[in-house]
């Protein structure tokens, strides 16, 4: 390729682009006004030499650059995502500074759990009449999945009443949403700096979360009823099950992989699954039900793994309209 064919090429993808960004923001934005949100995903790889996602999280645009199947020249990709940058500036009247991309290779382990960067630049979003925080600048991804909205609206419409619990719960959104009408949420993650945010996001819809260890859901002692464990998921399961605990609505979305130091053994879904999801059947009460949700490629749960199982494949369910035709999480609904 000639010297001058590069920026010619930028340009144009540029204006392809901008244009995408114009059309779809006109319909969604119509469409997020409606539902009452203001952080939905504008553009998911829809042209395929041009692989970002984007994400509106209100009157910012936080997205990623995903790697591309060839080898390129690290200034010249910086030169793309600053040109890239420059058109959705300009397409949805978002100042630059509003405006966060990061590069996305493969991931193993909790890579994009873990801070990239210290910006601290959080924006306060709405959603099903809730609020939330986002981290725009630090990690790879934000801290409110916006493929999993009409999960979160399923697990409050069952909750009323029931005791739930939330496994890797990460900034505890599904928490939330279960704390509507739910009589107690129990939220476990490993990491104190969700579980700091997570109680940002109960305290930003008035409710206190607490945190317990995992010995104080034992006995009958009074507890609060949105509570904040610290525990690798893992073990935690193991003790709840030795002291018969349980729940009539378990949460399980789990990284695809994880092999973090805090816990006492990797992780790996595809392998794992089975033992996971019959860990948490065996902590549901009588009638409940276990959401279980894979965010990793190709996954397919196989029904002849859990005989007497009732499953039902949610995927459909769960599609909003800023998904129309794009890739969701594998979720699925589990009742004994």
């Amino acid at each position: 390729m000639r010297i001058t064919e590069q920026p010619l090429k930028t340009a144009a993808q540029a204006e392809m682009l901008a244009n995408r960004l114009k059309k779809r923001y006109r319909h969604l934005r119509k469409w997020a006004r409606r539902i009452g949100t203001d952080a939905f995903r504008l553009y998911d790889r829809d042209i395929p030499e041009i692989p970002l996602v984007l994400d509106i999280y209100g009157d910012a645009l936080a997205g990623a650059l995903y790697e591309r199947p060839y080898e390129k020249d690290p200034a010249e990709e910086e030169r793309w995502l600053a040109a890239m940058a420059g058109a959705i500036s300009q397409a949805l009247d978002i100042p630059p500074e509003r405006i966060f991309l990061k590069e996305r290779g493969r991931q193993r382990g909790k890579v994009q759990y873990e801070r990239i960067i210290d910006r601290h630049e959080l924006q306060d979003v709405r959603e099903g009449g809730l609020s939330f925080r986002v981290n725009l600048s630090d990690y790879l991804d934000t801290g409110l999945f916006l493929d999993h909205r009409k999960t979160r609206s399923l697990v409050r419409a069952a909750a009323p009443g029931k005791r739930v619990l939330n496994l890797f719960c990460y900034t505890a959104s599904f928490s939330v949403y279960a704390a509507a009408g739910a009589e107690s949420v129990d939220s476990v993650d490993m990491s104190n700096t969700y579980l700091d945010w997570a109680k940002t996001n109960f305290a930003m819809n008035k409710l206190e979360a607490l945190p317990i260890t995992p010995r104080d859901l034992i006995g009958n002692k009074a507890l609060p009823p949105w509570r904040l464990i610290r525990a690798d998921a893992l073990r935690f399961l193991d003790g709840a099950a030795a002291e018969a605990l349980r729940w009539d609505i378990i949460i399980l979305d789990p990284p695809a992989f994880s092999n973090s130091k805090k816990m006492t053994t990797t992780l790996d879904l595809k392998r794992d699954h089975q033992s996971l999801i019959t860990q948490c059947l065996k902590l549901l009460s009588p009638g409940g039900q276990l959401l279980f949700s894979a965010n990793t490629k190709s996954f397919s749960l196989d029904p002849l793994l859990f005989p007497g199982v009732v499953i039902e494949d949610i995927q459909e369910k769960i599609r909003d309209e800023d998904f129309q035709g794009k890739r969701l999480p594998a979720c699925y609904t589990m009742r004994i």
